[in-house]
């Protein structure tokens, strides 16, 4: 059990959230998060976002909103969220019961040189979502709160917005396929049965 105050490892936070996962889908914010959940498993129903920042929250949105019966996880960072921050008030308008969102802040630009986010300076990612109209949100920083947050991306009704603690450490990359034609291909497949796109 981990320290209130200290920051969690990434990729022990996203192993966690996609700990016998079952048919959840998930989509990748660009960078960090996209090898943080190919570190935890390569999976047709991950659609890893390589180049789209600020996408993430909102392609979250119209896939739950298209399949309401399947629960979908939206893991992202601090600096896409902030560039997005207006997707909070729409996925809070729409009221998505089976999407979560889960940031994991290292209060950092990963993917430009790790300079400081805003939220470095103190903005607050999970008081931004509440105030957006989210029924839940929350900051989480111990593994107990990865664990309990889990279960409510299984269980619970949504919208969820999770800010997560995590350390600014550098990791070596686990790349997911490159290819958008083939991962387009094959997340439609895991997803709809859909093979008329290899004929």
């Amino acid at each position: 059990m981990n320290a209130p105050n200290a920051l969690l490892h990434r990729r022990e936070v996203v192993e966690e959230l996609l700990r016998d996962r079952g048919d959840l889908l998930v989509i990748a914010g660009l960078g960090a998060p996209n090898w943080d959940i190919s570190a935890a498993g390569d999976n047709p129903n991950n659609f890893p976002l390589w180049g789209a920042m600020g996408a993430a929250s909102m392609m979250g949105l119209g896939l739950a909103l298209a399949q309401p019966k399947r629960k979908v996880l939206v893991i992202t960072g601090d600096g896409e969220m902030l560039m997005s921050i207006g997707a909070l008030a729409t996925i809070a308008v729409q009221k998505p019961a089976n999407l979560t969102i889960a940031v994991l802040d290292n209060e950092r630009f990963g993917e430009t040189g790790m300079q400081m986010t805003h939220t470095a300076a103190g903005v607050d990612l999970a008081g931004m979502a509440a105030a957006a109209g989210f029924p839940t949100s929350r900051t989480v920083r111990t593994m107990q709160e990865v664990s309990e947050l889990r279960e409510q991306i299984h269980h619970a009704s949504g919208p969820l917005f999770a800010r997560i603690r995590i350390d600014p450490e550098a990791l070596y990359f686990v790349l997911p396929p490159a290819d958008g034609g083939i991962l387009t291909t094959r997340f439609r497949q895991a997803l709809l049965g859909d093979t008329s796109l290899y004929n």
